[in-house]
């Protein structure tokens, strides 16, 4: 059996030394990245090959990957390194790892076609000012091969490893039983269709029922498949830290962990010998994971950051043997080795069998996982959990602002040498403000100007804190990300997005007003579509994926994806439903509904004492209706959700929900609170949801509706209908969780009762009351 490695994957394992050191970022985009190497070879000869596949083996390794160019005239082979900054300020371990590349991809290509020596040159192209800088070493094919074989023997033991582990772990999963008596009811076509998905290697959309046990029942028919397809790694996704809780608990409960995390696991591990040799990573954000958030990330700095990459090999060893790496596993490990936590899970992301993290992992700009599946070449199986979200969690990732009134702050604070550029940034932005006679505008060319001035700030942001020893400002670093993101927006903007204006009130001892500038993705589908490609197979689960249009549309998955909608395992007798149809809860109508939803809200309290949910559009109106609850109903104990929560507050909250406790907890539809919480039996035995959920109507959101309209002949259902109802099934979906529940919903408003609203009600759900 052979192991087979990237000629980068190969350089960063053998060849990377001395500190992390992130001074010479932010890196050019992948865009500005692939546009670089063109136009590097553009300017060659016509004889100059671009992109070359090598190959080459060392004992039972197979290294492969792809030479950016070689010059047959010059006997000259290129390595492209795009860059912004001043190369002089770039570390010396980047530089290393650049050279190992090169040479190994010299060696391959002497092997290849017989070259007695080659000229190995990398050129440096900085995609602000165009220049290339080449730096040529004359080689002989006997050098580069006594440094390939060396790298080669670096990885050997660990390839051997892996090969090993690879072995234990295909046949444990040959093997791998499920872990209960029997499937629940609706489970068991659940992972077969999962399974026959990922076997045909397309994407399916899955609509599961809550109380289903969608997570166990996906994971386990990828599992199965593993060594059959066979598949590199798994990645289970999330838009709500909740759901990787779950997917942890699933598979301790399939048998992964092991006794490294038998101390720490509340669900009972296997014993060692029955344990499943499976390694487990959950990746954390970078803000949740830093140790010293003070610090910059470079050894002059953060001491975790120093010597990194020498302490990196036994850190990661450490890290394989533990095998369960959840996020205070991963800590301990990393600590132990004085090592950064964050940057310790990124490696191992390489050597995890299955990675639970947030969907931006793969579907983001920068993502991290997509980008080593295709360095890699790996196969790999996706889960997405709760995939309703991925409409607006894509947005989100290809949409971005730029802040008027945060960059005049920052101005003054500025250091000398960054004054001139951001003043040139300050006065096209100002311009552009002025131009501004409405409040808000849809501009229909991008801001061309403003877009080259923030380039080359950012340039020379990069130059100036390559030669700080501590952190920038935090202001600074924060809005010189936000720039490049908005400038690597602008590379590909199109229908899908809208660029708009809006006016900012001046301030303080500011005359003239500002503009924050945002480029707004409406339609993600052409961004994820790509992503959901590079998978082998997949799957897109929730509760909530009706329409089916709808997600197709602005998701991008495959028209050939199966849409699959399972039978609930629960019964109409479970629930009642009632619409109050001669309520309204629009906005005109709020103050004189007040008294109807607080007495209704008691009404049902009194008829059955118990824990319940209410539901409402915003926070002004949840406290209004809760106001006048405590007014008229003293007796009927409540509690509400805040504005900004920490998590101990939010699980104060939920803590209220106890099976022997009774009261209404009030809480903002689509938050927090309105899905991926669990509360069953007692602990909630009813929901009351007033509001259809319907986005606000203002000119953003209008705007979105036309081009909705135009793109796809939905505007209003698009914008505004399916994405409300989408919140408010998912809310009353908290109520019933098993089939030994029992509760009601209340829809308080009357337009719950019309024919288009009830077609987006679950199948299972009773004929609704109309009160």
């Amino acid at each position: 059996m052979s192991y087979r490695i990237a000629v980068r994957a190969l350089s960063e394992f053998a060849a990377k030394r001395g500190d992390l050191d992130l001074r010479f970022t932010p890196s050019p985009s992948a865009q500005e990245g692939i546009a670089g190497h063109q136009l590097v070879a553009e300017r060659r000869g016509e004889r100059y090959e671009r992109e070359i596949a090598l190959a080459g083996s060392y004992h039972h390794l197979e290294v492969r990957g792809r030479a950016d160019g070689y010059d047959p005239d010059a006997n000259r082979l290129e390595e492209i390194k795009t860059h912004r900054g001043d190369l002089a300020r770039q570390p010396a371990n980047q530089r290393a790892l650049h050279w190992a590349q090169a040479k190994t991809y010299g060696h391959l290509l002497c092997a290849e076609r017989g070259l007695d020596r080659l000229t190995v040159t990398l050129v440096y192209f900085d995609i602000v000012s165009q220049r290339e800088t080449p730096l040529a070493e004359q080689c002989s094919a006997e050098a580069l091969r006594a440094e390939f074989e060396a790298h080669c023997q670096a990885f050997l033991a660990w390839a051997q490893q892996e090969l090993a582990h690879r072995r234990r772990r295909d046949n444990a999963l040959k093997s791998l039983r499920f872990p209960h008596a029997g499937f629940r009811e609706g489970q068991r076509p659940l992972a077969e269709s999962v399974y026959k998905a990922i076997h045909t290697g397309r994407w399916l959309m899955l609509q599961a029922p809550t109380g289903i046990g969608k997570t166990l029942g996906t994971l386990f028919p990828l599992l199965k498949a593993m060594p059959g397809e066979p598949l590199d790694k798994i990645f289970f996704l999330t838009a709500r830290n909740t759901g990787q809780r779950l997917a942890l608990e699933a598979l301790q409960t399939l048998g992964a962990g092991g006794r490294c995390h038998r101390a720490e696991s509340r669900v009972p591990a296997p014993d060692e010998t029955g344990a499943l040799p499976l390694r487990v990573l959950t990746l954390t954000a970078r803000d949740r994971s830093c140790e010293h958030p003070d610090k910059a990330c470079h050894g002059d700095s953060c001491p975790l950051a120093a010597g990194f990459y020498d302490r990196l090999p036994a850190a990661r060893a450490a890290a394989v043997e533990r095998g369960w790496l959840d996020r205070a596993g991963l800590r301990d490990t990393a600590l132990a080795h004085h090592i950064c936590p964050y940057y310790l899970g990124q490696e191992m992301a390489r050597w995890a069998d299955v990675v639970v993290g947030d969907v931006n992992y793969w579907f983001d700009f920068h993502a991290m996982l997509y980008a080593l599946s295709q360095q890699q070449q790996w196969r790999v199986g996706v889960l997405v959990d709760e995939a309703h979200n991925l409409v607006e969690r894509g947005r989100g990732m290809y949409s971005a602002t730029l802040d008027h009134g945060a960059f005049r702050r920052l101005k003054p604070t500025l250091p000398a040498p960054l004054k001139r550029p951001f003043s040139r940034v300050a006065a096209i932005w100002q311009a552009l403000a002025d131009e501004s006679e409405s409040d808000y505008r849809v501009i229909e060319t991008l801001p061309g100007k403003l877009i080259g001035a923030l380039q080359q700030a950012v340039s020379q942001v990069v130059e100036y804190q390559s030669e700080q020893p501590i952190a920038l400002d935090g202001e600074l670093q924060r809005f010189a990300f936000d720039a490049q993101h908005f400038c690597r927006v602008a590379d590909v903007f199109g229908e899908h997005s809208i660029c708009d204006v809006t006016r900012q009130a001046p301030r303080g001892r500011q005359r003239r007003a500002g503009a924050q500038v945002t480029l707004r993705n409406v339609v993600p589908a052409p961004f994820l579509a790509p992503r959901f490609a590079a998978a082998h197979g997949g799957t897109l689960f929730s509760a909530t994926l009706t329409p089916e249009a709808y997600y197709r549309d602005l998701l991008g998955v495959t028209p050939d994806a199966p849409w699959l909608s399972l039978d609930s395992p629960f019964h109409d007798s479970q629930l009642a439903v009632h619409v109050a149809a001669s309520l309204s809860t629009r906005y005109a109508d709020r103050e004189a509904s007040l008294t109807p939803l607080a007495d209704r809200i008691a009404a049902q309290f009194r008829a059955r004492r118990g824990n319940y949910l209410a539901f409402f559009s915003s926070f002004a109106y949840l406290e209004r209706v809760a106001d006048r609850l405590v007014e008229r109903h003293p007796d009927v104990p409540s509690w509400r959700q805040a504005s900004r929560m920490d998590d101990a507050a939010r699980e104060a909250f939920l803590a209220r929900f106890d099976a022997s406790g009774e009261g209404v907890g009030f809480a903002v539809l689509g938050g927090i609170f309105g899905e991926g919480i669990d509360l069953p039996g007692d602990r909630l035995i009813g929901a009351f949801v007033a509001t259809l959920g319907l986005p606000q109507v203002n000119p953003v959101n209008e705007q979105m509706r036309v081009r909705l309209q135009a793109l796809y002949g939905r505007g209003y259902d698009y914008a505004y209908f399916f994405p409300g109802m989408q919140k408010v099934v998912q809310a009353a979906g908290r109520v019933i969780r098993s089939p030994q529940d029992e509760g009601v919903i209340h829809l308080l408003d009357d337009r719950f009762g019309r024919r288009e609203a009830r077609a987006l009600l679950p199948d299972w759900w009773p004929t609704a009351s109309l009160d």
